[in-house]
């Protein structure tokens, strides 16, 4: 086996050590229906499932405590979830057993999958391969792994988000343009335990890498906060989220 790269080795660390954190989040996700983001924007708005998965073979690349790969079990399909800790997926395994859902597991990086070329009609991930994995190499492996005509769907963080959060302070997104948008890619950070990487794409490189990975894009979201207030969550206030997509989601169709 190939050495991690430094940024997936560290997220694998971050994760297992979070991962009694998201329990919680991940039993109550499993019990209901689809929602989406930070604000929670229901499955009827955005239809990012298909409503009858029947005999389809999918893939969550990233699936952490794997609600989402249980709601796809849920409507039929087939599911393979994928995930870079293993403590997450130890809560994942209790929760689909839990709940009568046949899912197979695989601790892996979402750049590198064990499964051959051409294996799965859709693939889908929230916050997993598409913020913590490096797009020039994840969004190809998930081309290499969907059958002609699977849908890729992922959601993440919006480029605002990087161009307005200070990286050196535990604080929301500001009102402010803190970075330069051009040249974005892998955006380290360091707050002490915290340390780490993700990563975050201009919108043409996005749709340049997308043509170059042998996709076509079937729609693009930008989330708005439905509710303005002053909640905040992770890294973004309730008044911003209504004011600025916090969050898009690329929805994909491999050619």
């Amino acid at each position: 086996m190939s050495e991690l790269p430094d940024y997936v080795q560290k997220s694998r660390e971050n994760w297992d050590r979070w991962a009694p954190d998201w329990v919680e989040l991940g039993e109550r996700a499993w019990r209901q229906e689809p929602d989406w983001g930070i604000w929670a924007i229901p499955e009827s708005e955005l239809s990012l499932l298909p409503e009858d998965m029947t005999g389809i073979d999918a893939i969550e690349l990233g699936c952490g405590t794997a609600y989402i790969s249980g709601w796809m079990a849920r409507r039929g399909a087939r599911v393979v979830g994928v995930d870079n800790s293993e403590k997450q997926l130890e809560t994942a395994r209790r929760l689909a057993a839990e709940h009568e859902a046949d899912i197979e597991f695989i601790h892996c990086n979402a750049e590198d999958v064990p499964y051959p070329d051409a294996s799965f009609d859709f693939a889908i991930s929230e916050y997993g391969a598409s913020i913590w994995a490096d797009p020039y190499k994840w969004i190809p492996e998930a081309a290499r792994l969907l059958r002609p005509g699977g849908e890729l769907v992922f959601l993440g963080n919006h480029p605002l988000i990087a161009l307005t959060q200070p990286r050196d302070a535990d604080v929301p997104a500001t009102r402010e343009l803190l970075y330069p948008y051009f040249g974005m890619h892998r955006i380290d950070w360091d707050e002490g335990d915290e340390a780490g990487a993700d990563f975050h794409l201009t919108i043409s490189s996005w749709i340049r890498l997308f043509g170059d990975a042998g996709f076509e894009i079937v729609a693009y979201h930008e989330l708005q906060n439905p509710d303005p207030g002053d909640e905040v969550r992770f890294f973004v206030d309730a008044n911003w989220a209504h004011d600025f997509p916090s969050e898009q989601v690329w929805h994909l169709r491999r050619r």
